[in-house]
Parts: structure tokens; sequence; C-alpha cells
């Protein structure tokens, strides 16, 4: 009984937020046009509030072993492994930018209209030219100085095993200037975090349910493309996270014990 109200309490409270906070977001968005003011920081600025506001209302603890200034003006790609939906608010709260998502997203109730209301770059993966859509969008977003989340993994997964990064995603990227952030997460062992062997609407319910997760997130170096093959580059950042997961992880079950 006491899960359950809880769910039902979180779910109301996500849905208060945000409907609280999107419309004086975009309310603040057209001002800021209307006077010729700069609007991305704005935007990070709101989405680091909701997605603080967000996380503490499901109790979720970030430990944050670095944080990064201002993106470069070649802009910045942050790729980190991906194994549950809060990956999403988490480096959304720290690094604001653009998150890479699948597309129905924005179509759903609130959370598709405050996803938009971002900037969020769609992918439809059952489209054979969303793979070259999605290139060039990441391109044109780091372009212009912003910061781009990636799960260059493609899904989520159990367990702190990196899979094969896509390399696609890295031609946008490739001989430029545009710095990538290597990021690593890592959620306790006990948590309900994992987004695997089941429906978006009952992962989010699981995670609605727990009493408190932990996750521990380390930010690495930046890495620049050079002249890397896009391959290579994917191999490169890959290994990297997962170096920076196994930190994650020690650093989570450490601070347990």
């Amino acid at each position: 009984m006491k899960r359950q109200a809880r769910t039902y309490g979180r779910a109301a409270g996500f849905a208060g937020v945000t409907a609280a906070l999107l419309p004086l977001y975009l309310a603040r968005m057209r001002l800021a046009q209307a006077r010729g003011e700069a609007q991305r920081p704005l935007r990070d600025a709101w989405i680091h509030r909701w997605t603080t506001q967000l996380l503490r209302l499901f109790d979720i603890e970030v430990e944050l072993e670095k944080a990064l200034g201002p993106p470069p003006p070649a802009g910045r790609l942050v790729v980190a492994n991906h194994r549950s939906a809060i990956d999403i608010g988490v480096l959304l709260g720290t690094f604001g930018g653009r998150m890479v998502s699948r597309a129905d997203l924005s179509g759903w109730p609130l959370l598709g209209a405050a996803a938009r209301a971002v900037g969020t770059l769609f992918v439809d993966r059952q489209k054979a030219q969303s793979g070259a859509a999605t290139i060039r969008m990441i391109k044109d977003a780091l372009r212009s100085g912003d910061t781009v989340l990636l799960f260059p993994e493609g899904t989520t997964f159990a367990g702190d095993e990196v899979r094969p990064f896509h390399a696609g995603s890295f031609l946008a990227v490739s001989h430029t200037q545009s710095e990538i952030v290597p990021v690593g997460l890592a959620y306790s062992k006990d948590s309900d975090a994992a987004y695997v062997d089941t429906t978006f609407v009952q992962h989010l319910g699981r995670i609605a349910r727990s009493e408190h997760t932990r996750v521990a997130v380390v930010v690495g170096e930046p890495i620049r493309a050079g002249d890397d093959k896009t391959k290579v580059l994917a191999a490169r950042c890959r290994e990297r996270v997962q170096e920076l997961v196994h930190e994650a992880r020690k650093r989570v079950d450490r601070d347990r014990a």
C-alpha cells in the first residue's frame, strides 16, 4: 500500500512540476527571443531546475565525480553508457544541452511537450534515412556551439559491460574541433533502475516505487576526434566510457560500505 501511494504521488508530482514549469519556460523564451537575448543559457537553467526537482521527487541521489564548464565554440558531444530512463535526467541536469532520443517520445503527453521545448533531437529508427538526418542534426547543433547528449549503445542494457558503440553518430564530430566528453554511470546494485525486459511504463512505475536510488557519475577528460576514422573513434570512446563505468562502480559501492 505504501509503495502504491508512493508511485501515485510521484506520478502526480512529475505531472505537476512539469505542467507548472513548462509554460513559464516557454513564456520566458519567447520574451528572450523578442528582446534578442541569448536563449541557450535560459534553456539550460530551466533544464537544470526541472531535472533537479524531478530527481529529488523520485529520491534519486546523484554522486558527480567531476563537473565541466561551458562547451567550447565548436560544441561538445557527451557520450555515456545507458542503463535506465534516469540516465536522461542525470545527463540533462549535469550538462544541459540537447538529448538525442527516439522519435515516439515527441508525441507523449506532457513529457513529449517538454522534450520538444528544450530542442530534443528525435530519431525515427524505423525510417531508412533517419541515420543521415541524425548526423546532420548533431552536426548543426555542434556547429552552433551546443552540447549534444548521446547514448551510442543505441538502447539500454543491464550490468556494467559497455556494448559496442554505433559509429554513425561519430561522423558528426569527425574532422572537427568539437570535443567528446566520455561519461560512466553506475547504479547501486540494490536499485531497480535497470530498464530491460519490460515496457517503458512498467520501468517508470518501478522507479516510482523505489525508496531510494543512487547513481555515480564519473566524467572523463575530453577526447578530440582529430583524423581518426569513425569506427576507430567510436571504439576509443567506448573503451574510455568502460573505464569510467568501472570507476563509477567502485565509487557507488565504496560509498555504500
